[in-house]
C-alpha cells in the first residue's frame, strides 16, 4: 500500500473514532484516524473529563463547608477558581496527549486536518498548513464526528456573556449572577458547579419539568438540592428579549406566573446537540440522513452505502461518550471481518448532579407500555448505614423486575455514587439476571453497593432493612 492508502480511515477522534481506531489497529487493520481539532473530542477537552473534575472539586468544596456537622469546622477557607482551572486543565492535558499516543503505540496512523468524502472509499483532507491530501480506504471509512450544541436564535453564542458548556468549564472567575437556559443534564450538572462557587443560579426550562424524559421521582430529589442550595428554577418559562451590553444580559423570562426582566452576568445556553454532518460529502456518495441529520446506520453500524460507518453522537440519541466508544469497538469488529453487531439492551446513563442519577434498561413505565407486569423495589439511602456514615443520605435505588419470573427489566439510582453503582445492574440485564441472583450476592458490609441488593430484595418481598408491601 502506498502512503495514501489504508484499509480503514476514521474521521474523528473523539470518545468514539479514537477508540475505533485503536482497535481496528489492533486487529490487524491498517489505519489512519482524522482529527479536525482536538484528539479526544468534545468529552475530554470541553464535556465529559473537565465538567466532571470542576463537579469533584465544588462537590469537595461543599462537603467542606457542611463538615461542621461532624465536627469538624474549618475557618479560612479560600476558593480560587483560576487554580481550580489549572488543575483541572492538567487533567485534560494528560488525557488527550495520551490519545495520540495510545494510537501511535497500537500501530495507528493520524493526521490533523478537516476531512470530507469525495468517494465511496476516498476521503480528502485539509491539514492546517492549507495541503490538501486523498487517501483512500479499502475496507472500510468511519464517520466519528460527535455533535454540536444548538444555538438559539435569541441567544447566539459571543463566547463571553452568552456561552456555550465549552466556555463554562474554563470559566477562570465564578460570576455573581448567571442564566442557565436548559435544564437538561448540562445545564443542570454546570448550574450546580457555579452555584456551589457561590453564583446566584437561575435555571429555566421550557418543559414542566427539570431533566425532560428522566423519571419524575429521581428529579425530584435533585430539584430539591438546587433549590436548597439558592439556585432558582423555572419550568415552563423561555428567555426572550435579550440585550447585551456592558458585559451584561438583560433577559426577560416568560413563564406561569408573568414576565419579568433581569441581567446576569453570563447566560449559559444548553439546550441539546445537533449531529456533524454538515461539509463531509455525505449526501454527495449516498449516506442516508434521517430528519435531524444524523447518519442513519444498522445493528453493525453500516450506512446506506456499503463500508461507510457511522458510530457515536452523528449516528443518533442517546449522545453518551460510553455509548460511542463501544460502537467504536463493535464497528472495528465488523470492519475486521468479525461476526459482532449492537445490542443496547443494557446502555447505562449517569447524570453528575448533586446528587447523581443514573438509570439503565427500562422504566416502570416503559415495562408496562410493553405489557410486562412488573414488581417494584424501593431502598432510601436513608437506611444505609454506609450514606449515614458520609452523610450522603438523599436518593434512592429503585428496581423493576418481572412479576412473574423476577428478571431484571430496570434499574434508577439517585443517590451518592449511583453513576457507580449502576454498573452492577448494567450487568445484570446484560446477562438476563433474576432478582435473585443480586440478592443472593453477597455484597460486602457496610458499602453503598447494598442498597443495590436491598433494593431487589425489597422487589420480591425479602427485605429485611425496610418493610416490605403487604
Amino acid at each position: 500500500m502506498s502512503n495514501t492508502s489504508y484499509e480503514a480511515i476514521v474521521i474523528g477522534a473523539g470518545p468514539g473514532g479514537y477508540p475505533c481506531g485503536i482497535r481496528l489497529a489492533q486487529l490487524g487493520v491498517k489505519t489512519l484516524v482524522v482529527e479536525k481539532e482536538s484528539f479526544g473530542g468534545v468529552c475530554l477537552n470541553w464535556g465529559c473529563i473537565p465538567s466532571k473534575a470542576l463537579i469533584a472539586a465544588t462537590g469537595l468544596l461543599d462537603k467542606i463547608k457542611r463538615a461542621e456537622t461532624m465536627g469538624i469546622a474549618v475557618s479560612d477557607l479560600t476558593l480560587d477558581v483560576g487554580r481550580m482551572q489549572d488543575w483541572k486543565d492538567g487533567i485534560v492535558k494528560k488525557l488527550t496527549s495520551g490519545v495520540r499516543s495510545l494510537l501511535k503505540g497500537n500501530g495507528a496512523d493520524t493526521v490533523l486536518g478537516e476531512a470530507k468524502l469525495v468517494g465511496k472509499n476516498k476521503v480528502e483532507v485539509r491539514e492546517a498548513n492549507g495541503e490538501v491530501k486523498v487517501y483512500e480506504a479499502t475496507k472500510g471509512i468511519v464517520i466519528a464526528t460527535g455533535a454540536r450544541v444548538v444555538q438559539l436564535p435569541n441567544l447566539p453564542y459571543d463566547g463571553e456573556v452568552v456561552i456555550s458548556a465549552r466556555e463554562a468549564v474554563s470559566l477562570r472567575e465564578a460570576p455573581k449572577r448567571m442564566l442557565v437556559v436548559g435544564g437538561g443534564v448540562i445545564g443542570l450538572e454546570l448550574g450546580m458547579v457555579y452555584m456551589k462557587l457561590g453564583t446566584e443560579v437561575t435555571i429555566v426550562e421550557l418543559t414542566p419539568d427539570l431533566l425532560p424524559g428522566v423519571d419524575r421521582d429521581l428529579v425530584r430529589v435533585v430539584e430539591k438540592h438546587l433549590k436548597k442550595g439558592g439556585a432558582r428554577v423555572l419550568t415552563e418559562t423561555k428567555a426572550s428579549n435579550v440585550e447585551i451590553g456592558g458585559g451584561v444580559a438583560k433577559v426577560t423570562l416568560e413563564g406561569k406566573g408573568g414576565s419579568e426582566t433581569l441581567e446576569f452576568d453570563k447566560v449559559l445556553v444548553s439546550v441539546g446537540f445537533k449531529p456533524n454532518t454538515d461539509g463531509l460529502g455525505l449526501t454527495e456518495v449516498g449516506v442516508k440522513l434521517d430528519e435531524r441529520g444524523h447518519v442513519k446506520v444498522n445493528e453493525r453500524l453500516e450506512t446506506s452505502v456499503k463500508g461507510i460507518y457511522a458510530i457515536g453522537d452523528v449516528s443518533g440519541a442517546p449522545y453518551l461518550a460510553h455509548k460511542a466508544t463501544h460502537e467504536g469497538e463493535i464497528c472495528a469488529e465488523v470492519i475486521a471481518g468479525h461476526n459482532a453487531a449492537i445490542d443496547y439492551r443494557a446502555m447505562p446513563a449517569a447524570i453528575f448532579t448533586e446528587p447523581e442519577i443514573a438509570t439503565v434498561g427500562m422504566t416502570e413505565t416503559q415495562a408496562e407500555r410493553d405489557g410486562r407486569k412488573v414488581k417494584i423495589g424501593k431502598f432510601p439511602f436513608a437506611a444505609s448505614g454506609r450514606a449515614l456514615a458520609v452523610d450522603s443520605t438523599d436518593g434512592f435505588v429503585k428496581t423493576i423486575v418481572d412479576a412473574e419470573d423476577h428478571q431484571v427489566l430496570g434499574v434508577a439510582i439517585v443517590g451518592p455514587e449511583a453513576s457507580d453503582l449502576i454498573s452492577e445492574a448494567s450487568l445484570a440485564i446484560e446477562m438476563g439476571a433474576f432478582a435473585e441472583d443480586v440478592t443472593l450476592t453477597i455484597h460486602p458490609h457496610p458499602t453503598l453497593g447494598e442498597t443495590v441488593m436491598e433494593s431487589f430484595k425489597h422487589a420480591i418481598g425479602e427485605a429485611v432493612h425496610v418493610m416490605n408491601k403487604k
